[in-house]
């Protein structure tokens, strides 16, 4: 498989790399810093860019047969400003399948679903910017007719990898704590491989 990996050298971009090179599929990854990729492998090809740049993306999509997406907000509007360009670009090179990372407060909040997470008393963040930020995105991937799945951890320290794991469609499961970028990047890494949350968000804990 030929991967599209945006975000490669972020705390989950890089999780998600190690397991798509292990597993000897072709990556070609766009990152603003070639020099924070630490690790060379057959398969992996690293072009130097930036996401807000519709040529970069599109020249890091051709030939790719899904794409990864493990941008985060970096507290600016690089997520929603890159997401028309991939969804344009996705559409142009003919391929459906998107994997994202998103964030927890864009789940439906338990206590009132037709609310937000980050919109209700669930959330304890004093700040909505990230959220609304990866909610902007959401929608976009939401009318674009992919085959798009965002996943959503809740409190994402480094951890460890523990293997196993909570998660639920639409909703953070009850009870949440936290969840690895360890554990995170395996899973979206598999999603890959199933169906079974396309169309959807999931949301991630232990």
């Amino acid at each position: 498989m030929n991967i599209c990996l945006l975000g490669a050298t972020g705390r989950v971009g890089s999780v998600i790399l190690d397991n798509a090179l292990i597993n000897h599929h072709s990556v070609q990854a766009l990152v603003r810093d070639a020099k924070k990729i630490y690790q060379m492998a057959a398969g992996l090809t690293v072009r130097e860019g930036n996401v807000l740049l519709e040529e970069d993306i599109a020249h890091s999509i051709t030939g790719a047969d899904v794409v990864i997406s493990a941008l985060n907000t970096d507290g600016s509007s690089t997520l929603s400003d890159s997401m028309p360009f991939i969804i344009k670009q996705m559409k142009k090179h003919r391929i459906s399948r998107i994997i994202t990372i998103g964030t927890a407060g864009i789940l439906q909040a338990r206590s009132a679903p037709y609310l937000y997470r980050f919109q209700s008393s669930e959330s304890r963040r004093k700040s909505t910017k990230d959220a609304e930020e990866h909610l902007k995105a959401y929608l976009l991937l939401k009318d674009s007719r992919l085959d798009w799945t965002i996943v959503c951890p809740t409190y994402l320290p480094v951890g460890e990898r523990i293997g196993t794991y909570r998660y639920e469609k639409d909703f953070l499961p009850e009870n949440p704590s936290s969840i690895s970028i360890f554990d995170t990047g395996d899973f979206a890494y598999r999603q890959l491989f199933s169906d079974e949350f396309i169309g959807s968000r999931v949301g991630l804990t232990y």
